[in-house]
């Protein structure tokens, strides 16, 4: 099996930055694609970004220009850097990422989830 073990979450003012990771753990070939998502309460998960294996990142609007993904393929591992925070960043963080995994299977995996709340 496969584990997303995410980091980094907290509680930051307005315009401050965090920085989020999340490591793929397990019987792993080869990752596809990594990404992070984000709930607030009351609404719907949404991508915030995603990595495919040839580092060409998709951000959602919201986050462009504050936010920037990188991906290090020998820790299997994604780092989330947010600065200019506002409140409405405010959500669950959940790292996502496609797997191949050693059963010779392809499948999607989450974590657990990180909260990051933004005060105004």
């Amino acid at each position: 099996q496969v584990q997303l073990v995410e980091s980094g979450g907290g509680w930051v003012q307005s315009g401050g930055s965090l920085r989020l990771s999340c490591t793929a753990n397990g019987a792993i070939v080869t990752i596809n694609y990594m990404a992070w998502y984000r709930q607030a309460p009351g609404k719907q998960r949404e991508l915030v970004v995603h990595i495919p294996s040839n580092g060409m990142t998709n951000y959602a609007d919201s986050v462009k220009g504050r936010f920037t993904i990188s991906r290090d393929n020998t820790k299997d591992t994604v780092y989330l850097q947010m600065t200019s925070l506002k409140p409405e960043d405010t959500a669950t963080y959940y790292c996502n990422a496609e797997v191949l995994s050693t059963a010779q299977i392809v499948s999607q995996f989450w974590g657990l989830g990180t909260q990051v709340t933004v005060s105004s």
